[in-house]
C-alpha cells in the first residue's frame, strides 16, 4: 500500500499519450450523446483531445486522493485474466462477479458532470506494453518475485 505523489501519477498518466487522450475524449462524447447531455455546456468544449486531457487530470487527482494497493500478477494469460476479474473499465458495463461489476456503481455521465474521474476501484494494464511500462514504473526489480506454485507440476508437468 502506497501513497502516490504527483510525480509518480504524472508518469502513470502522462499528457504525451495524445492518441489515448483523444480516444478518451471521443468515448466521453459518445456517452454525452447517448444520454442527451451537452458537453460544451458542462465541459466548455467538444474537442476530444481537450476533454481527454481533462479526464487525465481527473484521473491524476483520483489516484492521489488516498492510498493505493499496487501489485503485479503474473502467469498464463495474466492480462486477460486480470481484466476479466476486474471487469469493464466503466462499472455500468462490468459483468456481475467482477470487482467493478459488484463493487462500483459510478458512470462516466455522472463523473463528467461532476468533473472527476470515474471511480471504478481498480486499474488493470490493458496489454503487454502497458503492463511492462507500469511494472517498471511502480516496482523495483527486487520487489517482483518469481516463485513456483505447489500445483505447477500437476498442471504443467
Amino acid at each position: 500500500m502506497v501513497w502516490v505523489d504527483k510525480g509518480q501519477v504524472a508518469k502513470h498518466y502522462p499528457d504525451a499519450r495524445t492518441e489515448l487522450l483523444k480516444a478518451m475524449g471521443e468515448k466521453s462524447l459518445k456517452t454525452y450523446a447517448k444520454y442527451g447531455l451537452a458537453p460544451e455546456s458542462i465541459l466548455g468544449t467538444t474537442e476530444p483531445l481537450a476533454i481527454g486531457k481533462m479526464i487525465n487530470e481527473w484521473n491524476r487527482h483520483f489516484l492521489t486522493s488516498g492510498p493505493v494497493v499496487a501489485m503485479v500478477l503474473e502467469g498464463i494469460h495474466a492480462i486477460d485474466n486480470v481484466r476479466m476479474i476486474t471487469g469493464d473499465t466503466l462499472p455500468t458495463f462490468a459483468e456481475p462477479g467482477s470487482i467493478r461489476g459488484d463493487l462500483a456503481i459510478d458512470s462516466p455521465a455522472l463523473a463528467n458532470s461532476q468533473k472527476r474521474a470515474v471511480h471504478n476501484l481498480v486499474h488493470a494494464s490493458g496489454n503487454l506494453a502497458e503492463a511492462t511500462y507500469e511494472i517498471a514504473l511502480w516496482f523495483k526489480p527486487a520487489e517482483v518475485h518469481d516463485y513456483k506454485r505447489a500445483d505447477e507440476d500437476v498442471m504443467f508437468g
